[in-house]
């Protein structure tokens, strides 16, 4: 079977709605239809792209490789061609895009500034996704890339849409010199008398879920000092001595600072697209999500202790 574009957007389609009759219903196809459509596509590719479950399906570890290129894919076909508003070469249309701390941000809009060249592209930082939200709800931003928690997806109204580029594990970022920096994996109970670096809240249920994290191991921080700051300074804080810290599972590691994976994992983010309904063009969204989606594949590249925790336990990924 040779691959077309209606292919590629029925895997993302059940990759985004985590369930093949949802998707079904997402496009118009009875499930049947659906179903063996995915066989199909699934025997060209030679294995199975997602894992069947009572409550849906999941991506395989080839599934997510696949789905992603097949974004990239997606969102180059819909800029093929295609000017900025009023059909005049050389007019450029603004994209207000706001983000959160995440690790795609650099790579996704270089990755625009190639694929939507009329856009003019302004960033704003801001920390806490619910003020994300309400940015977008106001109409001050048209886009952009906040977080949320297992349990706690982002609340918006129906003037807001969002989706899920990735959901990571949380690490921990300890000195090099640290007592456990031979473990290949950190229990959390065996940080029980560290004191820790932690963001403030974020609108969105963090520092929440890593204290519910905590009491599940049986443990109250000794001590915590809330951080929101340069990232070199809290290495060299880490470094120190003074604290450990959950860092973003890409959180690249230097001489001084160790970062492990979490035993486990009982700590997880998403980071998530969203973006106004009536102020963004569904393919500018699609070329956004796809953006995002292939710079995190990027730093994943440059991220050999994630890979090394990937390799040893993930058998499927969340999305």
């Amino acid at each position: 079977m040779d691959l077309e574009l209606r292919h590629l957007r029925v895997l993302c389609a059940i990759a985004d709605a985590g369930s093949v009759g949802r998707a079904a219903a997402d496009l118009g196809y009875s499930q049947p239809a659906m179903s063996t459509q995915l066989r199909r596509i699934e025997r060209s590719f030679g294995e199975p792209l997602f894992v069947r479950r009572t409550s849906g399906v999941e991506l395989t570890r080839y599934g997510v490789e696949v789905v992603a290129q097949a974004r990239d894919v997606l969102a180059r076909a819909a800029a093929i061609g295609r000017r900025p508003a009023g059909g005049a070469a050389g007019a450029r249309r603004p994209l207000r895009l706001a983000a959160t701390n995440s690790p795609v941000l650099s790579g996704m809009v270089m990755r625009l500034r190639t694929l939507l060249p009329g856009l003019d592209v302004t960033v704003s930082s801001v920390y806490a996704s619910s003020e994300i939200v309400e940015l977008l709800e106001q109409g001050a931003v048209d886009a952009a890339i906040a977080a949320d928690y297992p349990g706690r997806e982002l609340r918006h109204s129906s003037a807001v849409a969002h989706r899920g580029i990735v959901t990571e594990p949380s690490f921990v970022a300890l000195p090099a010199h640290h007592r456990l920096r031979h473990c290949p994996e950190i229990a959390l109970a065996d940080l029980a008398g560290d004191a820790w670096f932690l963001t403030p809240d974020d609108g969105a249920g963090w520092p929440g879920v890593f204290y519910a994290a905590c009491g599940s191991a049986g443990f109250t921080p000794v001590a915590v000092h809330e951080f929101l700051g340069d990232r070199l300074q809290l290495q060299d804080m880490i470094a120190e001595g003074i604290g450990v810290s959950v860092v973003q599972a890409t959180h690249r590691p230097t001489s001084d600072v160790l970062v492990k994976p979490l035993a486990g994992t009982p700590l997880w983010c998403r980071y998530v697209l969203a973006w106004r309904r009536e102020g963004l063009a569904g393919e500018v969204a699609d070329t956004l999500f796809g953006s995002a989606a292939a710079a995190y594949r990027e730093l994943i590249a440059h991220a050999p202790h994630f890979r090394a925790w990937a390799s040893r336990t993930w058998s499927v990924t969340r999305v």
